[in-house]
């Protein structure tokens, strides 16, 4: 096979195992309905458990990633889905609490293939095409939506114990097809990289701090809105989980199948003014998502006017469409930011950045249970969402004041 081919061929294999690893790592959103019923577990619980596998999947990101610069992204990536078949196909036996969460930390490994794939395909591609490559790779988040088509019909037909072991066998067989249609450059091996106490000295820039906390809400907001939405739909509209699942993955797919666009749009316009309008975009989609059920009677000079205030289930997952659109975008433009200003250890910074966007998608499902817990409130989901969306804006406008300040309408670089 043509060096030509090669890169080829591992964009594509890649990315396939990229997002067979990400179905597995989201299989809680689905698998965790009927074990919540199963167990009697309360929405805090819930949540807990979907995030879990969020919590490996992200503090594995910094040592994987040195460990592809080290020893190279074909074998270190095969043996991460390697490692977490026996822990996927070991739920189906789970019966306790304790053991889900256990071998939910062990699912967790899958989410670390992130950090392996993006600089083993990277490597394969000169920077002209390196934003493309990598943006088509990131589009594996997709596998979300994929957990939602297929794991409701394997439960209807067989049961919810049939999901893992179905996902093992996919996840082993996926790793088969990788290693087949994969190839290793031995000057990729070894090309530098960072160090652990080198990821961590970056935290010391105030920049890296901001991406950190603008990921965390576009990929921990993706992950978490991801891990939830399913069980949303049961409870606030009364959907079958196929049903849910369906319309959960209206906001999965596009947050991830777009992101590849998002790199295009980035490099065109520049990360700022579209990281900006990302932000802008969900504000006013989480608002609208935040106001929760209403009835009320208005006192008129003609009587009682009674008001209910809801979104329609069709309403509702237009907005999430639309938010999760801005988040596929936004997860491109903070990287678009990371490539432009840290140029010479954009390894380290993209490794502390992820982290931090992993750990989000870990703390936000658990958070979410426990204000509902605590109000009653579903969409207090959204109303957290809102709060961090703010938070990102007022860091952005004090920021980037001079640049605000300076700037012309959105309009493309100059060629």
């Amino acid at each position: 096979m043509s060096i030509q081919r090669k890169p080829l061929s591992v964009l594509i294999s890649s990315t396939f195992a990229f997002t067979i690893c990400f179905a597995v790592w989201m299989m809680f959103a689905v698998l965790g309905i009927p074990i919540k019923t199963q167990l009697g577990l309360n929405e805090t619980q819930f949540g807990l458990l979907a995030a879990t596998p969020v919590l490996t999947g992200s503090l594995v990101r910094v040592p994987l990633g040195i460990w592809t610069d080290r020893y190279g992204g074909r074998i270190v990536l095969f043996a991460l889905m390697l490692a977490a078949v026996i822990p996927v196909a070991l739920i189906s036996y789970a019966t306790e609490y304790w053991q889900f969460l256990l071998l939910g930390l062990g699912v967790g490994l899958a989410g670390g293939s992130f950090s392996v794939g993006t600089p083993y395909v990277a490597r394969w591609f000169s920077k002209e095409r390196k934003g493309l490559a990598m943006g088509v790779f990131g589009a594996g988040n997709s596998g979300s939506a994929l957990t939602k088509f297929v794991a409701p019909a394997i439960i209807a037909a067989w049961g919810w114990q049939a999901v893992p072991r179905v996902f093992a066998i996919a996840l082993l067989a996926t790793a088969v097809i990788f290693w087949l249609f994969s190839y290793t450059d031995p000057s990729h091996v070894g090309a530098g990289g960072s160090s652990f106490s080198q990821q961590l000295k970056v935290l010391k820039d105030p920049r890296v701090l901001r991406y950190c906390q603008y990921y965390s809400v576009v990929f921990g907001g993706y992950v978490g809105l991801a891990l939830w939405m399913t069980k949303y739909y049961v409870a606030e509209y009364g959907f079958t989980m196929s049903t849910a699942a369906l319309l959960a993955a209206c906001f999965s797919l596009p947050g991830g199948a777009v992101r590849a666009v998002g790199g295009w749009i980035s490099d065109k316009y520049g990360a700022y003014k579209v990281t900006w309008y990302v932000m802008w975009v969900m504000w006013v989609c989480l608002f609208l998502l935040s106001y929760p059920q209403t009835s009320m009677t208005i006192k008129t000079v003609n009587g009682a006017l009674n008001l209910n205030l809801a979104l329609t289930p069709w309403m509702f997952t237009a907005l999430l469409f639309v938010v999760g659109v801005a988040m596929a975008i936004g997860k491109a433009s903070v990287f678009k930011f990371i490539g432009d200003e840290f140029t010479d250890n954009i390894g380290a910074v993209s490794g502390v950045v992820g982290l931090a966007g992993g750990l989000g998608g870990f703390i936000l499902p658990i958070m979410f249970g426990a204000l509902v817990d605590l109000t009653g409130v579903r969409s207090s989901a959204f109303m957290l969402l809102y709060g961090t969306v703010c938070v990102s804006l007022i860091s952005m406008h004090f920021s980037f004041k001079p640049a605000r300040a300076n700037a012309a309408p959105l309009a493309p670089r100059a060629a």
